[in-house]
């Protein structure tokens, strides 16, 4: 039986992978809810455009009367919420966004789901789920010996970023023990692939490369972190939304991990062989045209405040009672994401020239 999804933050990295992959793979009709905010890029679902299962809306969840209106006009079967301000840097320079869209736009959410899920008739409520995707980051930081984070770890975040997403979850979770919404929360690990927006590392490992620019790292480049292909994570939360326990969290992990320098130079190996320097003209007008190797435009920078040492997932649970593990072979993911960068450079090409924020209509019906 199909269903109404309605999915925020479906113009972002994660969601449009997750839209696209509902829309292609199942009969169900997404609800794509996105403010459009500088991470959110049309460009990124030009090809759900004429799909009638994709409804798109320029909707920001700050907007509570927006959000209740959204809710009463499609009365959605689930919601995934996915919307977030994400970019640590963005959340030290800026916290006051994170406070609004992390906390105060879940709360909106879940006041809209909760008056949704008790106006349902009780045959109705049994599949209703509000499906919240937060991340590792609210556990704080593991030392080089510690195990994995597990669905148990006391929450310990470190940056306005963490503390935000780790308020949200909380809300999340109470809204569930106070009102009885059956709510499920995934925490993911970092994630990497198509489409993501070109300030998170990899993209920016690529594009610095591609470009003959240095490459800036944190610190020693000592931090380590669990890589998650996108397409994997978008498979585990579709796992979750459908045979998760109403309650429950699901942690979601890569098995790859990885320090950020050992990472930057596996990128740029990877970036050797896919454009070799002789055949970026790039190189061959820049600063660095006597370079050899991508990896020598690595430049260390100013560590970041508050920089956790290490991030790992203990992925146990949702093996064992969801039967999802990531399939995504890890050398194969970098290569198939460096490839699809070098691809569509009209996609990130817009990105940084900023054009692609005049373009903010016109992705589908309302």
């Amino acid at each position: 039986m199909s269903r109404k999804i309605l999915i925020t933050g479906g113009a972002g990295f994660i969601g449009s992978n997750l839209v696209r992959h509902i829309v292609q793979t199942s009969d169900d009709t997404v609800i794509n809810v996105d403010a459009l905010t500088y991470a959110g890029n049309v460009h990124s679902i030009t090809d759900l455009t004429e799909n009638d299962r994709h409804i798109f809306s320029q909707t920001d969840i700050t907007d509570a009367g927006a959000v209740q209106a959204l809710f009463d006009q499609h009365r959605p079967d689930a919601v995934m919420h996915l919307a977030a301000e994400s970019h640590v840097d963005r959340s030290i320079d800026g916290p006051g966004q994170f406070i609004q869209t992390n906390i105060i736009g879940t709360y909106n959410l879940l006041q809209a789901a909760k008056a949704l899920y008790e106006s349902k008739p009780e045959n109705e409520r049994v599949g209703f789920r509000f499906h919240h995707v937060s991340t590792d980051e609210v556990y704080g930081s593991l030392s080089m010996t510690d195990g994995g984070f597990t669905e148990q770890t006391p929450y310990d975040p470190h940056s306005p970023y963490s503390a935000s997403k780790a308020s949200s979850d909380h809300l999340v979770r109470s809204w569930a023990d106070t009102y009885g919404l059956p709510v499920l929360i995934t925490n993911c690990s970092n994630n990497y692939g198509p489409f993501q927006f070109p300030e998170k590392l990899i993209p920016v490992v690529i594009l610095k490369a591609i470009q003959g620019k240095l490459i800036p790292v944190y610190g020693a480049g000592d931090n380590i972190r669990d890589w998650l292909h996108v397409q994997d994570h978008v498979e585990a939360l579709l796992a979750v939304l459908n045979s998760g326990q109403p309650g429950e969290t699901y942690n979601i992990g890569g098995n790859n991990e990885r320090s950020n320098l050992e990472l930057v130079k596996t990128i740029c190996g990877i970036v050797d062989q896919l454009l070799p320097i002789e055949q970026n003209a790039a190189i061959a007008s820049s600063d660095h045209a006597g370079i050899t190797k991508y990896e020598q435009l690595i430049t260390f920078v100013s560590d970041r405040p508050g920089h956790d040492l290490r991030y790992a997932i203990d992925a146990s649970k949702i093996r064992d009672q969801l039967n999802w593990e990531p399939q995504k072979g890890i050398e194969d993911g970098f290569r198939e994401t460096v490839q699809w960068y070098l691809d569509n450079e009209a996609w990130w090409q817009q990105i940084l020239s900023g054009e692609y924020r005049m373009d903010r209509l016109g992705t589908g019906k309302s």
